[in-house]
């Protein structure tokens, strides 16, 4: 079995952790100061990008800190791709195919995908990876992979 890489480890700890206290009690949503946005810079909405390509994130209004820093108007980014809806806005984002964490405080990725159309999204969330109140998300945007 092929080790796990620390920084994911320390996520799924972090993301376990935040899961198990929000069955006990309620989490706390935290504040996102008026004005706050997230967006992707790249691709652009139709663009067409080879099977593999950089997705760069931006955020104005807030600032970028890893998962498990609790700091006031900060978050990281979680990516969705071909997701049919939202998460939950007051629970931990559950890791998966479809919904990419960066609680290292990551601004971009390289991701590789099948060739076809497909929807990505930003929502920011917090140091417990829960979306702020107000949730700060993207507009959803739409690649074509040749």
């Amino acid at each position: 079995m092929k080790p796990m890489n620390p920084k994911k480890l320390i996520v799924s700890i972090i993301a376990f952790f935040s899961i198990a206290l929000g069955a006990s009690a309620a989490l706390e949503r935290q504040p996102s100061p008026e004005g706050a946005e997230v967006y992707i810079i790249s691709p652009k909405d139709g663009e067409v990008v080879g099977k593999t390509f950089t997705v760069r994130f931006g955020l104005k209004g807030m600032g970028v800190a890893p998962a498990g820093i609790n700091q006031a108007n900060t978050g990281h980014h979680h990516l969705l791709i071909n997701a049919e809806s939202l998460p939950a806005m007051d629970m931990p984002m559950p890791m998966s195919d479809g919904l990419k964490h960066f609680g290292g405080g990551q601004t971009e990725v390289e991701l590789t995908l099948a060739p076809g159309k497909h929807r990505l999204q930003l929502v920011l969330g917090d140091y417990l990876h829960i979306p702020h109140q107000p949730a700060v998300i993207s507009k959803e945007i739409t690649v074509t992979v040749k």
